[in-house]
């Protein structure tokens, strides 16, 4: 097996062949001189024959990845999906749960804010807290928790409810008068009117006509004001609300994090200089009550660190499968067929972990985590091998000969060229179900699918199964970052899976 290191001036030489892509040129590889573009040449940095380190954008990684979507594909994993998802506004790309948990957060402090929303046919308004002012202008509803004990307060001539509580905290200096505690249960469907009812996109989306009180059991009193209010296009756990109760979603944000046409004097404004504004506006209206600065966990963009937003997108998943309440070994053969994450737990204990609790750590991050969001909004990358129709249908393919095969357009233009942007996008296809000609989706892939891909695309697993076959799975695997058991562990784990269901490292430290 070649292990060795690229020629810096060997790099440099083909990285100036590139000016003319098209042109043959000579690259000094493992086993003596190379032949062809400079772009093949490119697409070949990696292999055996041309030696060198491992490069997530020659042709075998990019080939071996589609060979594993489409596997995906045929056995229904593959879908479109509509969520609330980080964001990073100076990325323009959407976050997945796994660049997140734990060091994706950072103690960051903010102003929050304690809003009024008045109450229609009865007097007063609902006190809620936010710590992203942002969100207000996306709100549909507000949650109380059934069983909570509720308040209606005088404070300053002005009627308000929130629960029994967290008056103290909301009020510490006291100054306000209890007239009545009731159930949360007892508020369910008040009515009320949102901060920014008056803009053209929540009114054009009904959200003036769902604002309602609801029931959310997640509700409590360690802080806020026992009110939530809820913004299923800025929220995760909103959105999940917003689809049990058929609330409208409202998406404020465009990819840079801007606010979009239809929020009248918000639209054109970064969502990084909106704070102020929204509170000023707040104010303006008679619904502030007051701000107050907010120390706490926030989730920030792993690559700049940039604070992430809430945006509602769609995105491509692979999906894990249902998350069953029941111990592994009461999962059953058929269960395990259907749903991903039992077969990758399978293949986790087939390797040594050092220390043992690695595979316990493992184990939890497959039993809770949710589908992979394997798109991102970016221009060049890998180039997902999803053509999708307009009327709902779509293909995925697993190589370029499949691709060949259904081609009806550009196909001359993109042979000959690496699986990227902008050539790949030339090819269309007809839709297999309505007739439609068909272009590639514009997403490029996660990156963490360029790593995990690794121990079948570096050892030419589509095309030599013989000679992987001597070096899989690795003998040896370590890392000291701790996000690597849902990040490459997880990624390698899961390809090797959908693969082999087997295990890509006998030991891992």
């Amino acid at each position: 097996m070649w292990n060795d290191w690229n020629d810096p001036n060997e790099l440099r030489k083909l990285a100036k062949s590139l000016e003319e892509p098209m042109a043959e040129t000579v690259y000094q590889g493992t086993y003596g001189p190379v032949q062809g573009t400079a772009e093949s040449l490119v697409g070949l940095l990696g292999s055996r024959l041309t030696g060198g380190s491992y490069y997530t954008l020659s042709d075998e990684n990019n080939y071996m990845i589609w060979a594993v979507l489409k596997s995906c594909h045929d056995r229904g994993w593959i879908y479109k999906g509509a969520d609330s998802m980080p964001w990073c506004p100076r990325c323009s790309t959407g976050i997945s749960q796994h660049e997140i948990v734990t060091e994706g957060y950072r103690e960051l402090t903010h102003t929050s804010v304690y809003v009024k929303f008045p109450l229609r046919g009865r007097e007063g308004a609902l006190l809620i807290w936010t710590t992203t002012p942002l969100t207000l202008t996306s709100n549909v509803a507000a949650a109380v928790h059934p069983d909570l004990d509720y308040v209606k307060i005088r404070y300053d001539d002005e009627i308000l409810y929130l629960s029994k509580g967290t008056q103290a905290s909301v009020f510490p200096k006291g100054g306000f008068e209890v007239l009545e505690e009731l159930k949360g249960a007892h508020m369910e469907g008040w009515s009320y009117d949102g901060p920014f009812d008056e803009l053209e996109l929540p009114q054009g989306l009904g959200a003036p006509g769902a604002h309602r009180v609801i029931f959310w059991n997640e509700v409590g009193e360690a802080e806020g004001t026992g009110i939530v209010h809820i913004a299923p296009g800025a929220g995760k756990e909103d959105l999940e609300l917003g689809k049990m109760y058929g609330l409208p979603t409202v998406a404020p944000l465009d990819e840079f994090g801007v606010f979009i046409n239809g929020l009248g004097w918000l639209t054109g404004i970064p969502v990084y200089d909106s704070a102020d504004p929204i509170f000023g506006d707040l104010r303006k209206k008679g619904l502030l009550l007051k701000t107050q600065e907010y120390t706490h966990r926030y989730p920030v963009c792993w690559r700049c660190g940039s604070e992430l937003v809430f945006r509602y997108v769609n995105e491509w998943f692979i999906s894990m499968g249902e998350k069953l309440d029941k111990p592994l070994e009461e999962v059953t053969e058929g269960e395990k067929e259907s749903y991903l994450r039992y077969q990758i737990m399978d293949s986790s204990k087939m390797t040594q972990w050092i220390p043992e609790f690695g595979l316990k750590r493992e184990l939890d991050w497959l039993r809770n985590m949710d589908d992979w969001m394997i798109s991102k909004k970016r221009y060049w990358g890998l180039a997902l091998p999803i053509w999708e129709c307009d009327c709902g249908w779509f293909s995925v393919f697993g190589s370029m000969e499949e691709l060949r095969e259904r081609a009806v357009e550009g196909w001359d233009e993109f042979e000959g060229h690496s699986p990227h942007k902008p050539y790949i996008d030339s090819v269309k296809i007809l839709c297999e179900k309505c007739g439609k000609i068909v272009s590639r989706i514009p997403d490029v892939g996660n990156p963490w699918l360029d790593a995990g891909i690794v121990a079948f695309s570096t050892l030419d697993y589509r095309t030599d199964k013989e000679y992987w076959s001597k070096w899989f799975p690795a003998e040896f695997i370590t890392e000291c970052y701790i996000g690597q058991f849902r990040n490459w562990f997880y990624s390698m784990l899961t390809m090797s899976t959908i693969l082999e269901k087997a295990t890509p490292f006998k030991v891992c430290l």
